[in-house]
C-alpha cells in the first residue's frame, strides 16, 4: 500500500534554463514517498523541460511530473498545478527560489504532530549580486504555536505584507474550497488577490520559524518593470479579496489591518507612477486615488490615523508613519511630495540601469 501523499510541490517556470537546475536540486534530494513535485513548463523558448527531464530520470523514486502547455501566464500556471495535484497540502516554490535543506522533513512533522490549515514560515531575501542585502524576513506570529484565533491568523498576515503564494503551505481542501479556477488571469499579482481569501477560510495555522527558501531578488524583474498597468493591478490587487473577507464577517481589526496594507499598496504604486511619463503618470496618480478609495473598508483618514497612533500591529512603527505620511501627501497632491518623488524615481532609475550595465559587462 503506498504512503499517503502529503505535499505537492508546484513549480511554475518560464525559460527558466538559467535557475531551474538550481532549484529542482534543492528540491529533489529531501522528496519521500509523501512528496510529489509538478513542474509546469509555460512554453519556454529555451531547455527548460529538458532540463527538468534530466532531473526526473536521475530520480526515478521521486514522483516528479512535468506539464508542458503553451504560455498562459502564471495565474493559469498556479491553477493547472492546483487541477493536478493530489496532496493533502499545497506548497509553490518559484524556479529561481532555492528551497532550504531539510525544510520538507520539518514541514511533514509539523502536519503529523498538528493537522493545521495553513503553515507560515520565515524565507531570506536573496540579492545574488547583492549580498550585502542578503536578510532574513521572519513572520509575526508565536513561534512553534497552533494558532486558532481567525483575527489573530489576519491580522499578522497582513501586519507582515508578505502574501506571496509560497510564503505558506496550505491544505487543498481551502484552495478546492472556492470556485475553480481561483488565480485571477491576465492580471498581475494574482497572489495578493488570493492569498488573503485562503486565510479567511482557514480554522488553523501553525508558525514554523524556520527559513522556507531564499527568495531571488532580480536586478531587472516583472516586478521591477513599471507600467501603468503595473501600477492599477498593484492598487486593486487586494481589492479582488474584498468580497469574500465580508462574506467571511472578518473583524473590524482585520478590516483596519487591510486598509493598512491596501494604504501601503497604494502609496507604492503611486511612487512608482513617477517613473512613466509626466502626462501619463499624472492621468494615472488620480486614477490610482479612486482605486485606492474604493478598495479600501473604511475611510482613508480612519486608517492612516490608526497607523500614525499605533494602534495596529506593525512590523515597523516609523514605517507605518512614513507611509501614512505619505498616502496624506499624494491624496492632497503635494507640490512638495511630487517633487520629491520626482527626483528620487529618476535617481532609482539611473542606479537600477547602472547595476544592470554592471552585471552585463561583467558577465562578458
Amino acid at each position: 500500500m503506498s504512503a499517503p501523499l502529503t505535499i505537492s510541490i508546484i513549480v511554475p517556470a518560464y525559460n527558466a534554463a538559467g535557475f531551474i537546475d538550481d532549484c529542482l536540486a534543492r528540491i529533489v534530494p529531501q522528496m519521500t514517498a509523501a512528496h510529489e513535485l509538478i513542474v509546469i513548463d509555460d512554453g519556454s523558448r529555451d531547455d527548460t523541460a529538458a532540463r527538468v527531464q534530466a532531473h526526473a530520470a536521475a530520480a526515478p523514486q521521486c514522483a516528479l511530473r512535468l506539464i508542458r502547455q503553451a504560455n498562459q501566464g502564471l495565474a493559469q500556471v498556479r491553477n493547472v498545478g492546483l487541477q493536478q495535484a493530489r496532496g493533502d497540502y499545497i506548497l509553490f516554490i518559484d524556479s529561481d527560489d532555492l528551497l532550504q535543506p531539510g525544510i520538507l522533513a520539518r514541514l511533514d512533522t509539523v502536519i503529523a504532530a498538528h493537522q493545521p490549515d495553513a503553515i507560515a514560515l520565515d524565507f531570506s531575501m536573496w540579492h545574488p549580486d547583492r549580498p550585502d542585502k542578503n536578510r532574513v524576513v521572519r513572520m509575526g506570529y508565536a513561534p512553534a504555536t497552533l494558532i486558532t484565533d481567525a483575527d489573530t491568523i489576519l491580522d499578522v498576515f497582513f501586519a507582515d505584507r508578505h502574501l506571496y503564494a509560497w510564503a505558506r503551505v496550505i491544505r487543498r481542501a481551502i484552495y478546492a474550497g472556492f470556485a475553480q479556477p481561483l488565480y485571477p488571469t491576465h492580471r498581475l499579482f494574482e497572489d495578493v488577490a488570493v492569498t488573503p481569501r485562503l486565510l479567511a477560510r482557514c480554522r488553523s495555522l501553525y508558525y514554523l520559524p524556520e527559513q522556507l527558501l531564499a527568495y531571488r531578488q532580480h536586478p531587472v524583474s516583472i516586478t521591477k518593470s513599471v507600467s501603468a498597468d503595473y501600477c492599477r493591478d498593484f492598487t486593486a490587487a487586494l481589492g479582488l479579496s474584498r468580497p469574500a473577507l465580508e462574506q467571511a464577517g472578518v473583524s473590524a481589526s482585520v478590516r483596519d489591518h487591510y486598509d493598512a496594507v491596501v494604504s501601503y499598496f497604494y502609496i507604492g504604486a503611486v511612487k512608482n507612477s513617477y517613473q512613466l511619463p509626466a502626462a501619463t503618470g499624472r492621468a494615472l496618480r488620480r486614477e490610482l486615488k479612486e482605486i485606492y478609495r474604493a478598495t479600501l473598508f473604511g475611510t482613508p483618514d480612519h486608517v492612516l490615523t490608526r497607523m500614525e497612533q499605533g494602534s495596529l500591529r506593525s512590523t515597523s512603527r516609523r514605517d507605518d508613519l512614513r507611509a501614512a505620511r505619505q498616502v496624506r501627501q499624494a491624496l492632497a497632491d503635494s507640490l512638495v511630495f511630487r517633487l520629491k518623488q520626482t527626483v528620487s524615481r529618476k535617481v532609482k532609475l539611473w542606479q537600477r540601469q547602472a547595476r544592470v550595465r554592471a552585471l552585463h559587462k561583467s558577465a562578458r
